[in-house]
């Protein structure tokens, strides 16, 4: 094995993901796979096509059903995780997502908006997207002395609050937020040898967000168009973008980084528009 090999290596590193059956994801799980890493697909849809895609590829998979905002169904998943691999060496917390209901637009104002939507987007991505899979995983790595890695998924929406997602821009907000803090947390009062960081991915199209990037023949909408309009590089991300950065922030490159949010953008971020 090369220096460089070496150093990006995740190779037997047991990575744990939720939001398992997203677009992102998918990506993700395959890019880690083929970097030597063997891959824990979780969600609450089927997963078994998706392992079966990563065994195909040689990829050593396994999935499970998995809620993750029931403390008590990743407990039961974290127990199984544990007799069968042993532990994990990283939790990627992938599970989030915006819904139509929480969201303004020209017929709904945001003081129209229902309170139950709202407050499931929060749950969603805050609660089961970070805090609960944190709470029973990070405690498994630090009961195993091992080295780990935890990676939030917070977004572009937590560095500028965009217009009509008001639910999901302030979740995504505190994600950035508790990456921050349980990064300082976990290395002050247990393990300086596991890192919390996450990626804040720009504008990729996924299930959740396509009704309000494109229309139904594929053509931008508004929206979509100013999107594209303030990304220098003049695209919309791609999910293997992100794989890239994962395996950095996984591997022995990023070993002294912890408690960073890195923007995934295509420049959104750095351009103010003029």
């Amino acid at each position: 094995m090369s220096y460089v090999e070496e150093l990006f290596s995740l190779q037997d590193k047991v990575v744990f993901c939720t939001g398992g059956g997203g677009i992102l994801m998918s990506a993700i799980s395959e890019g880690l796979g083929k970097a030597g890493a063997k891959v824990i697909l979780t969600d609450i849809v089927p997963l078994e096509e998706r392992v079966e895609a990563l065994k195909k590829e040689g990829i050593e998979a396994k999935g499970y059903y998995m809620d993750a905002m029931d403390k008590k169904s990743v407990e039961e998943v974290a127990k199984k995780v544990k007799e069968e691999f042993g532990g994990i060496d990283a939790l990627l917390n992938a599970a989030g997502g915006n819904r139509e209901d929480a969201t303004t637009s020209n017929e709904v104002s945001f003081f129209d908006l229902p309170l139950e939507p709202l407050q499931k987007v929060v749950m969603l991505n805050l609660f089961g997207g970070a805090i609960i899979p944190s709470q029973v995983f990070a405690r498994m790595m630090i009961e195993d002395g091992r080295e780990g890695n935890i990676i939030n998924f917070s977004s572009m929406n937590a560095f500028r609050p965009l217009t009509r997602v008001v639910g999901y821009s302030a979740a995504k907000a505190a994600v950035s937020n508790f990456t921050q803090w349980l990064a300082v947390y976990l290395a002050k009062e247990y393990s300086p040898k596991v890192r919390v960081n996450a990626l804040a991915p720009g504008f990729f199209i996924t299930n959740q967000n396509r009704y309000l990037l494109t229309k139904e023949d594929g053509s931008l909408t508004p929206r979509g168009e100013a999107v594209i309009n303030h990304t220098p590089l003049g695209r919309f991300g791609v999910p293997e973008d992100l794989i890239g950065t994962v395996i950095w922030l996984l591997s022995p490159a990023s070993s002294f980084v912890t408690g960073v949010v890195v923007p995934i953008d295509g420049g959104f971020n750095a351009f103010s528009g003029v």
